[in-house]
């Protein structure tokens, strides 16, 4: 699956120098090969377990997430959540860029979204972006316009492609509505 000359195995240690377990790298780099991207609501009497929920209904529960910040690797394939979903196991580490927005407030719609931002040039990275809040007739168009953004002052480039995933709910009567929508990575 790997070439030998492109991924090694390596141990690391815990405690008075037992080798307890080992991590393919690249080129001593942890950069991600593949993204998916996802997006679910929760909603529960509990903020904690509307964010379960959330979590649950955009199929990334089984997993302990790291949020990192907002670059897209270059040379990153997007692929289907299935797909990625497939290479990951549950109790896994998983890195990802996650916007994340939970209310009370009753009648409110909320969203969560990310913004993609990707130039044509693969050996360039691309920019992710989060942002939530109140729904404002703008979601998910801003993170993905602040993504392109990012992308054009940094290299003076227009991107490639461009696109958001967004989360959106009401939040009802006595509960907590949380919505989360994220960018996944596959290392």
């Amino acid at each position: 699956m790997f070439g030998a000359s492109e991924f090694g195995l390596v141990e690391y240690k815990q405690g008075a120098g037992r080798v307890t377990g080992s991590a393919i790298v690249s080129d001593g780099r942890l950069v991600p090969r593949k993204v998916f991207f996802t997006s679910g609501v929760g909603k529960h009497a509990d903020a904690l377990v509307s964010f379960e929920l959330a979590l649950r209904d955009a199929g990334i529960e089984k997993f302990n997430l790291v949020t990192v910040s907002s670059i897209f690797p270059p040379g990153c394939e997007i692929v289907t959540k299935e797909e990625g979903l497939k290479e990951l196991s549950p109790g896994q580490i998983v890195f990802c860029v996650m916007s994340r927005m939970t209310s009370c407030e009753a009648g409110k719609k909320i969203f969560a979204s990310v913004g993609v931002a990707i130039p044509e040039n693969t050996n360039l990275n691309g920019y992710l972006t989060e942002y939530h809040g109140y729904c404002n007739g703008e979601e998910g168009r801003h993170a993905e316009d602040m993504a392109a953004y990012m992308l054009k002052t940094a290299f003076d480039i227009e991107p490639a492609k461009t696109f958001n995933i967004t989360a959106v709910a009401e939040v009802g009567e006595n509960e907590f509505t949380t919505v989360v929508s994220a960018a996944v990575f596959v290392i």
